[in-house]
């Protein structure tokens, strides 16, 4: 099989002392697969997973499919699975259909963890949530209310309807619209498949579809920065709000010049750093703990077979600037 398209992050140090080896193993092999390769958010999570790799001397693989597609993510464990490594996290784009190539993994003596987007609890031992997905989905709805006036007509620029937790974050956007907002309406949910030019094209057929649109939410970092390019071109920025999940650094220019008005994320650095952290702490026996304080990451929470890394940040033309991701 040809290893050479695998990315090694970090060659941890296996020239060892003998009698240290004894003690904890540290040149574990743990493979990293995110929903996506190459858009700028899990190009952040693989920093944060090559400088964990550094700091905890361990070898990390990272690869991605080209599009949010699970049979490539398929594809891509099995070769994993070839290579006997230690542990595979993945960002899944199916809650359901990588179950049975994880349950293989499982068999092999491989650990499997999620991160970002879950499986099925029964496909993994662990799973690695940026934040509580009740308080994100909420808080996104308040933060596109507050800029609306909290009336209109609405839409959600979504990646894939597949991946769990951009599902779960919807539902609970739109049970806080119904319940907190009635006189705001949902006219529709595009799916994106967290490609670039189809949310613009999706934002873009918004716009002239419908006349009295008064905002874009956008659940996946893709989507606001398409969604803020498509009203600036249509001349409606200021007119249509446009707010959600995506990193400073790409809305940065949209929030300065009113495209957009606010945007919400995690540290996507930290989140790399935390999955290769806990990675570590797993295949070496560990027990984590609620309230436990992770280097460079900072206090975890522990809900049952879930680790949720912390709050969420808002970006406002006022405060984008002391942010750099």
């Amino acid at each position: 099989m040809n290893s050479g398209k695998y990315q090694i992050i970090y060659n941890g140090d296996q020239k060892k002392e003998q009698n240290k080896q004894n003690e904890s193993k540290e040149n574990y092999t743990i493979a990293i697969v995110p929903k996506v390769s190459g858009i700028p958010y899990f190009n952040a999570v693989e920093e944060g997973a090559r400088e964990a790799g550094e700091d905890l001397h361990v070898n990390v693989l990272y690869e991605g499919p080209p599009i949010a597609d699970w049979e490539q993510q398929w594809n891509i464990i099995d070769d994993f699975i070839r290579r006997d490594v230690d542990l595979i996290a993945v960002s899944a784009n199916d809650p359901e259909k990588l179950g049975p190539v994880l349950k293989r993994a499982e068999e092999k003596g491989i650990k499997v963890i999620t991160w970002d987007s879950d499986t099925n609890t029964k496909y993994r031992e662990l799973f690695i949530n940026m934040v509580d997905p009740e308080n994100l989905g909420r808080h996104l709805m308040d933060n596109l209310a507050s800029q609306m006036g909290e009336k209109g007509e609405y839409a959600i620029l979504t990646g894939s309807n597949a991946a769990a937790n951009l599902s779960e974050w919807m539902n609970y956007i739109i049970e806080q619209q119904k319940e907190v907002y009635p006189e705001m309406k949902l006219i529709e949910v595009v799916e994106t498949e967290d490609n670039p030019q189809k949310s613009y094209t999706g934002a873009e057929r918004l716009l002239k579809s419908f006349p009295r649109l008064k905002g874009i939410l956008g659940s996946s970092s893709v989507g606001p920065p398409a969604a803020a390019q498509a009203v600036q071109d249509a001349g409606k920025a200021g007119i249509v709000t446009v707010t959600g999940l995506s990193t400073p650094n790409l809305m940065r220019s949209y929030l300065k010049d009113g495209s957009a008005q606010m945007i919400t994320l995690w540290s996507p650095k930290k989140l790399g750093y935390l999955t290769v952290s806990l990675a570590k702490e797993l295949l070496n026996g560990g027990k984590l703990k609620d309230g436990q304080h992770i280097g460079k990451v900072g206090n975890i929470k522990i809900k049952g077979d879930t680790v949720i890394m912390g709050l969420p940040i808002d970006f406002t033309r006022e405060n984008v600037e002391q942010y750099d991701f």
